[in-house]
């Protein structure tokens, strides 16, 4: 089984979306239903068809999310080894090219938020600065080309 590795933040997050979905628009999709059903003629009410399709997708979202939170394991970041660059690592780098500073926070693909610079472990910059070390100049190459970082700081 691979595993999900996540901040307890992260996954109450997952928590959240999950209640939110089963709380709040599972009971909205039902009331659509019943309320195309109200219409009359199903096999041609496209409504009807509509808001099948609709509850399928959701019931299939709510299991794919609650089967993620079978593989989560949440990480202690208050244990972790801060030498070296790993996933929860918050990781400081300047750009060689651009001489400009930027944050990120490696974590798992479900956390991703480009705007709070939580950037997905199976990104290209993340790839390449896994197992690195304060000090480390690497070459990263994405699909703009190749970027140079020194790594200046590592922590959680």
């Amino acid at each position: 089984m691979d595993y999900i590795y996540m901040t307890e933040e992260g996954y109450n997050n997952l928590l959240e979306e999950i209640r939110k979905l089963e709380e709040n628009d599972r009971p909205q999709v039902i009331q659509e239903i019943a309320e195309a059903r109200e219409k009359g003629d199903l096999s041609e009410n496209a409504e009807y068809s509509a808001a099948k399709e609709k509850q399928a997708n959701l019931e299939d979202k709510i299991g794919q999310l609650k089967m993620q939170l079978a593989s989560i394991r949440i990480v202690d970041t208050s244990k972790m080894d801060t030498t070296k660059v790993q996933i929860l690592s918050k990781v400081t780098i300047l750009d060689l090219k651009r001489n400009k500073e930027k944050t990120y926070t490696i974590v798992s693909d479900n956390e991703s938020n480009q705007k709070e610079g939580k950037i997905a472990i199976s990104t290209p910059i993340a790839q390449g600065l896994l197992g690195k070390k304060e000090g480390d100049e690497v070459d990263i190459t994405v699909p703009a080309g190749v970027l140079r970082f020194k790594i200046l700081k590592i922590g959680f």
